[in-house]
């Protein structure tokens, strides 16, 4: 008796209308109810460029999912380079382990070459999965918890002392002001990525997802001159104790400001609302400067340190041109890369004008894997650390060091947004 063949699972692009199945499927992924609108998916559609969207089928049914979209993403010294940033990343459970991760991300990674992007992002859920892939792990996040009673802030505070104000708006407000303030914002931070209409939709809720919505509050930081330099946008609780003692916590859900005034304003403004005891500050940049605006900076309490945005290095040259370096210079790098497309060795050659990379012939200075270079390459990391760790190879004396000279930043970068 002969075993009927089992159908091939086949990856491809979503078609239309299959879409809602495919976002559905996405739902499955991340444990969330197999349950969509047909209000969410066209939203979701209307702004969905379906020839990045893939899925795998298994008689015609979606069990694994796939998206990316163009995305800019800030290097040091300002420029923002073309990526394309990869979410939507799902396996149902009744189909792991079967290849279909590799097929749908080798089909991206060979897109990204042809639509020229230099670099592919995105943010892993858990960390052994996308090293594989040539993605290394190229900025990190903090978060506390700030206890208000010991900040050593004045608990009457009412505005800040640079003859700024903030401001409580409305929705729409916060959008036009946060759009504002944000593209004066993004250049001056490695590692954050554009925004588009839709991510102020969301976040504003003018576009809600099919799940709880919490209405938040929006306070905007003007200058003296009335000019918007900072917004936070957070929610609060309702906690009281048995003894009727307020116990509420704010819950930070971004927060920018343009100078550190701005910064210190909306986090007194936080620290100072009647009734909050604990303030969640959200993902911070793993160097900000929050804990020092207090008296007492052990009022924030570290609750979260972790890796957050990965970066895959596809074309070196392009990425390797498009930021700045702190010291003129010459370092000839073996990148290794098992896929290929970011193999070679390469001459970068910096100055106060900018930098060159071309291919060369020249002997090799430091080796190092395309992920060990995403790493280094925003500044995050130390080329001293990973060849303590064995992860770069020092081909020739002094070459780590010098590498540590032109990479690293005065400050760290940080991604403000999940994607």
């Amino acid at each position: 008796m002969s075993i009927p063949a089992v159908p091939a699972i086949e990856v491809r692009t979503v078609a239309e209308t299959e879409f809602t199945d495919w976002v559905k499927a996405v739902g499955v992924g991340f444990l969330r109810p197999p349950v969509v609108s047909e209000r969410f998916a066209r939203t979701l559609l209307d702004n969905t460029d379906l020839s990045r969207v893939q899925g795998a089928f298994d008689a015609g049914r979606c069990v694994a999912t796939f998206r990316s979209f163009a995305q800019e993403l800030t290097v040091p010294g300002g420029a923002a380079l073309p990526v394309s940033a990869v979410s939507n990343v799902t396996v149902s459970p009744t189909h792991r382990r079967r290849g279909l991760l590799t097929r749908m991300m080798a089909a991206e990674l060979a897109a990204v070459r042809e639509r020229g992007e230099a670099a592919s992002t995105l943010i892993a859920d858990e960390y052994p999965i996308y090293g594989r892939y040539g993605y290394g792990p190229a900025t990190s996040l903090t978060e506390w918890e700030i206890d208000v009673a010991r900040t050593g802030l004045d608990p009457h505070w009412s505005r800040p002392a640079d003859g700024g104000r903030v401001d409580l708006v409305d929705p729409a407000e916060a959008a036009k002001a946060g759009a504002e303030v944000f593209e004066r914002f993004r250049p001056s931070q490695p590692g954050a990525i554009s925004r588009d209409r839709r991510w102020w939709d969301l976040t504003t809720g003018a576009v809600r997802r099919d799940e709880p919505w919490t209405e938040p509050f929006f306070a905007v930081y003007r200058t003296a001159a009335g000019d918007p330099a900072g917004l936070a946008v957070y929610t609060a609780d309702e906690r009281w104790s048995d003894a009727k003692l307020p116990e509420n916590t704010a819950t930070v859900k971004g927060l920018m400001g343009l100078t550190p005034e701005a910064d210190r304003a909306l986090w007194h403004y936080l620290c100072s609302i009647d009734w909050i005891r604990t303030v969640r500050t959200g993902y911070r940049a793993p160097d900000d400067l929050l804990p020092l605006y207090f008296p007492n900076p052990r009022a924030a309490k570290t609750v979260t340190h972790a890796d957050f945005l990965w970066l895959r290095l596809l074309d070196v040259a392009a990425a390797l041109e498009a930021r700045t370096y702190a010291t003129d210079g010459a370092l000839v790098l073996e990148v290794l890369d098992a896929t290929g497309p970011a193999a070679g060795r390469f001459l970068l050659e910096t100055s106060g004008t900018g930098a060159r990379c071309t291919p060369t012939t020249r002997t090799a200075e430091l080796s190092l894997d395309v992920r060990e270079l995403a790493s280094l390459y925003l500044g995050d990391e130390s080329a001293r650390r990973l060849f303590a760790l064995g992860r770069v190879t020092e081909e020739r004396a002094g070459a780590v060091a010098r590498t540590d000279d032109l990479f690293r930043t005065a400050r760290r970068p940080w991604c403000p947004d999940v994607f």
